[in-house]
């Protein structure tokens, strides 16, 4: 067994209702905390219930809820300058995945200086961000475990992937409750964002035995519950095993990394905004009929983890079914394909090149146990004008 390094926050809260019993441990890390958030956790009302929480035990927070879906360096600056402005001593994000990665982004500019761009790559923060509590309303990203963001340049129409220990939050709140009213169509997107975490971690080189087991146990839940939280959003027990499973593939991914499908997923959602889960799941079943023969043995345990052991072959066989699983489930949950998403199939062709460097640039492909080079990157976008 090779030695390996396998890193968590200091804390994760996990269960039906436990968002309360979780808030009880935030009073111990500061007095004024700036909430992040969206629109759609305030009108929720999740808010303002985390907000009244805190008032009881004379911490009184700042809110920032103008972040968006695929939060840029505009979103960071400006959340940095309320920070500033109201002496804020922490972090405490509400949301998908959009607000956890601007929460950690805006840690990192209280922290250290220059622009967020300074930061792209992994291990340039060089200073230790104020704490980030992660409290997840979806059940996808994992951002509320791992020590990765994403944050749109503005400038350069880049998804610049940061990578450091300093940003991993202290505390993650996983309380599936609060995804009881994701909207079926998001339910579809966060649902298969977190089995692409789950798969590409599986089938990294950077794999590790803590990982392969929680990569397998994410994959059974995910296969197995989000075709049933998709057709009934009421599904308490689908919702449960979905978050559960979304926190298990973050832990994945924070120590496995991803592959190629994030490497060519963040180019499309930064020149066509594409939401983050959508790319993933359109590029997910081409991406692994590329990789797959580079470790037909793993991605033969990953077919047989979808269909719950209910098929059987070669791994060569098995390998290929795995793609024609996740085929037919992108299909049961409604995924588009990339020209139903509005894409110009000219604009799209157009930045071949330059989708290609930029997914090769991030570092993610080269962790494919099948090392893409550029041509065989734009291969695989060229094929999903196909799909």
């Amino acid at each position: 067994m090779k030695a390996a390094r396998f890193l968590t926050p200091k804390s994760i809260f996990y269960g039906e209702g436990v968002l309360d019993q979780a808030l009880k441990e935030i009073v111990s890390y500061g007095n004024k905390p700036l909430i992040v958030t969206g629109n759609s956790a305030v009108r929720l009302g999740y808010v303002k219930r985390v907000m009244e929480f805190l008032r009881d035990y004379n911490i009184f927070p700042v809110l920032y809820n103008d972040v968006t879906s695929e939060p840029d360096d505009k979103h960071v600056e400006k959340g940095l300058e309320i920070y500033e402005n109201n002496n804020c001593d922490f972090l405490i994000a509400i949301g998908g995945g959009s607000p956890i990665d601007a929460a950690k982004a805006i840690g990192i500019m209280v922290a250290n200086p220059g622009k967020i761009s300074d930061y792209m790559g992994l291990d340039k923060v060089e200073n230790n961000i104020p704490a980030v509590i992660a409290i997840p309303t979806t059940s996808g990203t994992g951002s509320e475990v791992t020590r990765y963001t994403i944050i749109n340049d503005t400038s350069r129409d880049v998804k610049m992937l940061i990578a450091s220990f300093y940003i991993m939050p202290e505390m993650a709140i996983v309380d599936p409750e609060l995804t009881i009213s994701v909207p079926a169509s998001v339910t579809a997107a966060t649902g298969l964002d977190a089995l692409t975490h789950a798969i590409e971690g599986y089938t990294s080189v950077k794999n590790q035995p803590l990982t392969d087991n929680l990569a397998l146990s994410a994959i059974r839940k995910i296969s197995r519950y989000l075709k049933r939280a998709y057709l009934d959003g009421n599904d308490m027990e689908a919702r449960s095993q979905l978050m559960l499973a979304s926190t298990e593939a973050g832990l994945v991914i924070n120590n496995s990394s991803v592959t190629l499908v994030h490497g060519m997923s963040r180019p499309i959602g930064a020149l066509f905004h594409i939401p983050h889960g959508i790319s993933n799941a359109v590029l997910l079943g081409d991406c692994m009929k590329f990789a797959c023969t580079g470790n037909q043995k793993r991605f033969a345990e990953l077919a047989r983890a979808m269909a719950n052991n209910r098929i059987d072959g070669s791994a060569p066989e098995l390998a290929i079914k795995g793609v024609m699983l996740i085929r037919s489930l992108c299909n049961d949950v409604g995924i588009p394909n990339l020209l139903e998403l509005g894409i110009e199939k000219n604009d799209y062709l157009a930045n071949l090149e330059k989708m290609a460097e930029d997914a090769l640039a991030s570092g993610s492909p080269g962790n494919t146990y099948r090392s893409p080079d550029k041509e065989d990157i734009i291969s695989i976008y060229k094929k999903l004008l196909d799909s």
